[in-house]
């Protein structure tokens, strides 16, 4: 038996697109990792960096990326943003929200996935060199000088032993 072939209706599309503005404010998601390395007398070093625009300390983060699964799409904004290699796990630490500014009128809530990353190398050419701080600090360092809470206890409470 055949089936009479259906060919479906292609909607109409108007130029330019326009993204109606309730959907500009939907919640994000994005993907970060918490860099760490184990220092040689024991103890462990959280790495922060600047933002982009205010400056203020924050760690690697970004959208999703075709392809890679959540935790390999914030490697690889570690290293775009901060020149980090070394192992990401797979397991989320936690999450936290902030508002993203997109300009100076608009803001969009976004979620963040954290995964640890044990950092093994720090590249110097990657391609945000030169733009942004980037500083090795203790937990309770590191966790005074994020603004979020929830990221703040995250830092605080993180054990790299518990990943074993």
């Amino acid at each position: 038996m055949r089936y009479p072939c259906v060919m479906a209706r292609r909607p109409t599309i108007q130029a330019p697109l326009r993204i109606p503005t309730a959907a500009k404010r939907e919640t994000r998601t994005q993907f970060a990792v918490l860099p760490y390395r184990i220092k040689k007398k024991g103890g462990v070093e959280v790495m922060l960096m600047s933002s982009l625009d205010s400056g203020r300390w924050i760690i690697p983060k970004g959208w999703p990326m075709d392809g890679m699964r959540p935790s390999e799409a914030a490697a690889q904004e570690a290293w775009e943003e901060a020149g980090l290699r070394g192992r990401v796990h797979d397991t989320v630490l936690g999450l936290y929200s902030y508002s993203k500014w997109l300009d100076e009128e608009l803001s969009i809530p976004c979620v963040v996935l954290v995964f640890p990353m044990e950092i093994s190398q720090v590249d110097e050419v990657f391609p945000e060199a030169g733009q942004r701080k980037i500083k090795w600090m203790s937990r309770k360092k590191a966790a005074q000088r994020v603004d979020e809470a929830e990221l703040k206890q995250m830092i605080e409470t993180f054990d790299p032993e518990a990943l074993r």
